[in-house]
């Protein structure tokens, strides 16, 4: 089981501020705590130290992009043993934003963005199922999206 980080409650009302704004600037943050913007650049480091923040990411709207397909695919691999290997293979497809090891069905589940169906079936034709190790795969499009967050961290938990 993984040990419970040492942070404190200061601790956490940062990282609560920064998950619902992460463009905050420190010394904004450390205007509504309370302490010194050194405070929040020594704690932000320590956090970073720890492995809790290991970067910052940007959400974006792939639609209005022009990627107006979202779908699930659930991949079957011949053996599992093969995990890695078609994860490297996965790693260098643009289109597959994220990729999950998982229990039950499927061995992998991702998450592919693409323009339309036909850039999807390009996708899953000429790049997916063609990596050694794939037995199959079966696909989900979403029709929309209702929830796109972060987990949201109570400052108070302890």
């Amino acid at each position: 089981m993984t040990q419970k980080p040492d942070i404190d409650q200061l601790d956490r009302q940062i990282l609560a501020k920064l998950i619902e704004d992460g463009k905050m600037p420190y010394t904004d943050l450390a205007k509504q705590l309370f302490v010194s913007s050194g405070t929040i650049h020594v704690r932000m480091k320590k956090m970073e130290d720890m492995g809790i923040v290991t970067g910052s990411s940007l959400k974006v709207d792939y639609q209005k992009l022009g990627y107006d397909v979202t779908a699930f695919l659930g991949i079957y691999l011949d053996k599992s043993s093969l995990y890695d290997e078609v994860a490297t293979h996965l790693k260098n497809i643009p289109e597959i934003v994220e990729a999950n090891y998982t229990t039950g069905m499927y061995s992998l589940f991702t998450k592919i963005v693409c323009k339309d169906t036909n850039h999807l079936r390009q996708v899953l034709h000429d790049k997916i199922q063609k990596i050694p190790g794939i037995q199959r795969t079966e696909t989900f499009i979403s029709l929309e999206q209702s929830i796109n967050r972060s987990i949201h961290f109570h400052e108070d938990e302890q």
